[in-house]
């Protein structure tokens, strides 16, 4: 482990060379889905009127004398606890809150008043064709030939948010993303993209809402479609790679991780750090979740979850509750749990087929199941789903399942609350659900995401290069 000159907290976060930005935030607000047979079930329904009292102008509390006296510090600090769309929208209304954006004093305040919102962001995204690539995931010489899976391509360079509280989708563009980047996972606000070319990995750490953009160290081994975890905090990044390591141009093997980190304290390991993988692991290529110092990622034949802790650079695996019976497996993080969601289809035993949830225990290797869809909506949403599989994310109290290849099609799931209730359509809905209906292999890829104005990790990665520029 490396170490470099301390940067002080807060951070001098200067985004002196960020574009002029202006996101089109544009709320759709939420319609019933009138077409919806489960009227026993909670669905979302519009928000109630808001009604304004009526108010007479001459009101001394009203008095825009008096309230265009108050204090500076005490405006910055209410547009501080602004929702990210709302700050965007007051930008308009003077030059000084347009600048705010770009004002180091009110970042940081920013930073230390603003309450966190878990939304979720999500891209349209294609699976390349990768039959040439041969699978050995780790089995005996001569076993386990297979198609490649996991790395994908975007098709432009839009984002969808969706405001779990509210019920909204927002739309959002960057064009800024260099061709040739899927976006792999997410963390304290930022979006890690990872080149799609099989080899050394190139990877961005990417701010939608202000469209920032840092690009990190290349990887220093050749992989394809790995599986990637991010863990940001305001003083720290955390980033892994782990499986399908390429042995030759037209083979791979889940053989080792590889990891990057950094810190406030002045250290920091530019992928030095390395680990070999269980033996005989299948991972899934794609996204893995962090929670307390470790990461998780699903395995496959059987079903399993893989572990990995950073403080001691260990993997071990983790037995999948009802690992026989289960379908469409996805691992999400939740307020710190760790939550298995999948569907649970026993054929040949007296047991309904459902979707259920199980969490981790504090022990890491017990599950509790914690919930199961209700039957009548699992039935409606087994017809729908068709055996195509499904993919879950979570942010905060609220996981979501996005049906493959349906991307209209999508429940909400409040753990707090045990609500479930259907999406609204995305906002680009009859666009994307042509493209779908085009490209079998595409599909409607989710994050869970905090909107953020600042993220100051990406200061420890802007020194970091520039020492080592200093270096030569």
């Amino acid at each position: 482990m490396e170490t470099f000159n301390v940067i002080p907290f807060p951070y001098n976060y200067g985004i002196t060379n960020v574009p002029t930005f202006s996101p089109p935030f544009q709320p759709y607000n939420y319609t019933s889905l009138t077409n919806t047979s489960f009227t026993d079930f909670p669905t979302a329904a519009p928000p109630p009127p808001i009604t304004t009292p009526t108010i007479i102008t001459t009101s001394s509390w009203m008095d825009s004398r008096l309230w265009s006296r108050l204090p500076q510090p005490l405006v910055d600090r209410i547009l501080a606890f602004l929702p990210v769309p709302d700050f965007f929208r007051a930008r308009s209304v003077c030059k000084r809150w347009y600048g705010l954006l770009y004002s180091n004093s009110f970042l940081q305040l920013y930073l230390h008043v603003s309450p966190r919102q878990h939304w979720f962001i999500f891209f349209t995204h294609k699976t390349p064709n990768t039959t040439n690539i041969y699978r050995n995931n780790n089995l005996d010489d001569g076993e386990g030939e297979g198609e490649g899976e996991g790395g994908g391509i975007v098709s432009s360079s839009r984002a969808y948010l969706f405001d779990p509280y509210e019920v909204k989708w927002y739309t959002i563009s960057f064009p800024i993303i260099p061709l040739g980047f899927s976006p792999a996972t997410s963390s304290g606000g930022l979006v890690c993209w990872v080149s799609d070319e099989p080899g050394l990995k190139n990877l961005y750490l990417h701010n939608p809402v202000v469209g920032s953009v840092t690009q990190l160290p290349p990887t220093r081994r050749p992989r394809l479609f790995p599986s990637v975890g991010l863990s940001v905090t305001p003083s720290s990044v955390d980033l892994i790679l782990a499986g399908d390591d390429m042995i030759s141009p037209y083979a791979v093997k889940n053989l080792t991780a590889e990891t990057f980190h950094i810190d406030s304290n002045g250290f920091y390991s530019v992928w030095d750090t390395t680990s070999p993988l269980p033996r005989l692991c299948s991972l899934e290529s794609g996204q893995m979740v962090h929670s307390h110092g470790r990461s998780y990622c699903m395995n496959y034949s059987p079903f399993s979850v893989l572990a990995y802790d950073v403080s001691s650079n260990a993997w071990w695996k983790i037995q999948a509750p009802m690992r026989r019976f289960l379908r469409s497996p996805c691992l999400v993080e939740s307020n710190g749990n760790i939550i298995l969601v999948a569907a649970v289809e026993k054929s040949k035993l007296n047991v309904p087929r459902s979707l259920r949830m199980w969490i981790l225990q504090g022990c890491g290797t017990q599950w509790a199941e914690i919930e199961r869809m209700p039957q009548q909506l699992y039935a409606h949403f087994e017809q729908l789903e068709e055996g195509r599989g499904f993919h879950c994310v979570g942010s905060g109290h609220f996981i979501i399942i996005m049906i493959k290849a349906l991307i209209n099609k999508g429940l909400l799931f409040d753990i707090h609350t045990k609500r479930w209730i259907w999406m609204p359509s995305c906002p680009r809905n009859a666009n994307l659900s042509g493209e779908i209906n085009v490209n079998s292999d595409a599909n409607f890829q989710g994050f869970a995401y905090q909107p953020t104005l600042a993220a100051p990790a990406t200061a420890l990665v802007h020194q970091l290069a520039t020492s080592s520029l200093s270096a030569f």
